[in-house]
Parts: structure tokens; C-alpha cells; sequence
């Protein structure tokens, strides 16, 4: 599974390579073909390698417009520069073909090995555009898995301590005999809380009172 995003780049690479050399090949062979012509039209030699250049050119440029253009209104102005780019450059390599080829080739022979390369130039430079797009499917990036809920305790929490009044309150009230149920109401704290403030400060005196008002009611 993980060689094959690598094997599909070379494949992808290798194409794209073949691609462009025959596109190369092509554009060369159309190119002398249509220079050669536009020197025989009279145009001068050191302005022959132009003419080619345009046709040919435009081939090139209007493919790639096509392909970056895909489904939308405006790809349609390509597609016209193309076919009459291609239209353009095919009859010319014919035509030039006729002319030049000697007199025991057949017109119809020549004309049609001379519109191989504007053909072949035309179906492999939209073939390169095509693989240069070309991108492998990515796997969907699963979601994260959502993180548990911190536990939350559903016992009541106890109430937290009140100021220091309240101690020295709690104090005052055991010394005058009151329990430590009844000091926790009074004060508005856990019983806990009560026997602790008061567990450092408990005396004899003080465990004999609490004992005898435990039973009083409050």
C-alpha cells in the first residue's frame, strides 16, 4: 500500500517524459515543414522560422487554455484558436508535402504523412497538459475520536470553610456545651468541619457536656 503513491509518480513521470519528447519530435518536423513553405511563399529566410512558430505555437498555448479552462463559458475561445490553429497547420504540412515531394509520390500519400506530426503535436500536448493535472486520490483523514467526558461526581460537595469568626465561634459554642450538630447548624458548615476545628480543643470537661446535650433537642 505505501509504494504505491511512488510507483504511480514514476509511472505518471515516465509519461510526461514520453509525452514531452514526442511532442518535441513533432513540433520540430511540422516546424521545418512550414518554415520550408514560408520561404517558398517568399518570405525572407531570416523571418521563416516565424511563421511556424505561430501556428504551431498556438496549437500549444490553446491546449493548455482548453485543459485550465474545462467546464467553463470561456473555454470555448480556446477551442475555436485551437481547431483553427490545427486546421492552420495540418493543410500547410499537406500542402507543403505536394510541393515538395517528388513526382512519383502520390499527392494524397504526401499529404497525409505531412499531417501526421501538426496531428500529433495537437493529441500529445493535451496529453501532457492532462497528466501534469492528474493528481492521485488522497484517503479521506479520519476524524479524531471525540475525548471523554471528565467524571463529574454527583455528591454534594462540602461547603467550603466559613472565616475564621466562624472557628472562634465554633469554639465559644462547644466551651458553652453545645453539640457539634447543633454548632454545625448554627454556623451553616458540615458536622465534619465542626469536629475538626474543635478536635485539637477538646477537652474531658467538654466530651462530658457534649455527651449530655447530644440526647437535648436543638
Amino acid at each position: 500500500m505505501n509504494g504505491q503513491p511512488q510507483v504511480r509518480r514514476f509511472v505518471v513521470g515516465t509519461a510526461i517524459a514520453g509525452t514531452v519528447f514526442i511532442a518535441i519530435g513533432a513540433f520540430w518536423l511540422s516546424f521545418t515543414a512550414l518554415a520550408d513553405l514560408a520561404r517558398r511563399s517568399g518570405i525572407d529566410d531570416a523571418q521563416a522560422w516565424a511563421w511556424p512558430l505561430i501556428v504551431d505555437g498556438i496549437i500549444v498555448v490553446a491546449t493548455v487554455a482548453v485543459v485550465a479552462l474545462a467546464g467553463q463559458r470561456a473555454a470555448w475561445y480556446p477551442w475555436l484558436l485551437l481547431m483553427a490553429g490545427a486546421l492552420v497547420s495540418v493543410t500547410a504540412n499537406a500542402i507543403h508535402a505536394i510541393v515538395a515531394a517528388d513526382a512519383d509520390v502520390p499527392a494524397v500519400l504526401a499529404a497525409s504523412v505531412a499531417a501526421v506530426p501538426p496531428l500529433v503535436l495537437l493529441a500529445i500536448t493535451h496529453l501532457t497538459v492532462v497528466l501534469t493535472r492528474a493528481r492521485p486520490s488522497v484517503p479521506p483523514v479520519p476524524e479524531p475520536a471525540p475525548e471523554p467526558m471528565p467524571h463529574v461526581s454527583l455528591e454534594p460537595a462540602e461547603p467550603p470553610e466559613p472565616p475564621a469568626s466562624g472557628r472562634e465561634l465554633a469554639v465559644v459554642l462547644r466551651d458553652e456545651g453545645w453539640s457539634n450538630k447543633r454548632i454545625a447548624r448554627h454556623v451553616g458548615v458540615h458536622p465534619s468541619t465542626v469536629g475538626r476545628w474543635l478536635g485539637a480543643r477538646t477537652s474531658p470537661i467538654a466530651i462530658t457536656a457534649t455527651a449530655d446535650t447530644e440526647g437535648m433537642p436543638s
